[in-house]
């Protein structure tokens, strides 16, 4: 059996941004905010206390 090729993606520049992000960010959060289908802002939670 042949594997399908599955067509290549074509990112957005909004969608690329936040791949980068992501990669970048190795570990936490971050909440995204979509509109129309796309990314339109991302924030990274930089603090958060468990007690």
């Amino acid at each position: 059996m042949a594997a399908e090729e599955k067509p290549a993606l074509i990112l957005t520049d909004k969608e690329e941004k936040l791949v980068l992000m992501i990669r970048k960010l190795g570990f936490g959060e971050i909440n995204i905010y979509v509109a129309d289908g796309q990314p339109v802002r991302a924030e990274e939670i930089k603090k958060s206390v468990k007690l």
